[in-house]
């Protein structure tokens, strides 16, 4: 199995303990930054639209089975495939997004709670009925 980038996230969040645990708590607005190679694919793409964004969370400890969600220790530990939790065998995060703008290969977007740097792997409309399959 191979994953490659499609590209980068550009975020003023640069540390995991300064980034909300998900996008809607207060995240800062971001950008999406893809590679020219994947510009086609952003084709039909625009301000408004709700995405799905995958990225590779690439600081993430890999070996980590067991968490306590968000910290909160009346809910026990639990398996971490039950939690967002980034620290998984696959760290593969999903953010929902909106888009407010877009310029050539770059997407402007809010409720992103990825770092600075993050590899996106990769993007989907958020389908909210059947007609818009």
């Amino acid at each position: 199995m191979e994953l490659i980038s499609i590209g980068r996230v550009e975020s003023p969040l640069r540390l995991r303990e300064d980034a909300p645990k998900q996008g809607d708590e207060g995240a800062p607005d971001a950008w999406l930054v893809f590679d020219e190679a994947v510009r086609d694919g952003l084709d039909g793409i625009a301000a408004g639209d709700i995405l799905l964004v995958l990225t590779w969370l690439d600081r993430a400890e890999r070996d980590v089975l067991r968490v306590i969600p968000r910290g909160d220790r009346a809910r026990g530990v639990q398996g971490v495939f039950n939690t967002r939790s980034p620290d998984r065998p696959n760290p593969i995060g999903l953010h929902r997004v909106e888009v407010l703008d877009v310029d050539g290969t770059r997407l402007h977007v809010r409720d992103l709670e990825a770092l600075d740097g993050t590899p996106i792997i990769d993007v989907k409309p958020l389908l909210r009925s059947i007609e818009e399959r």
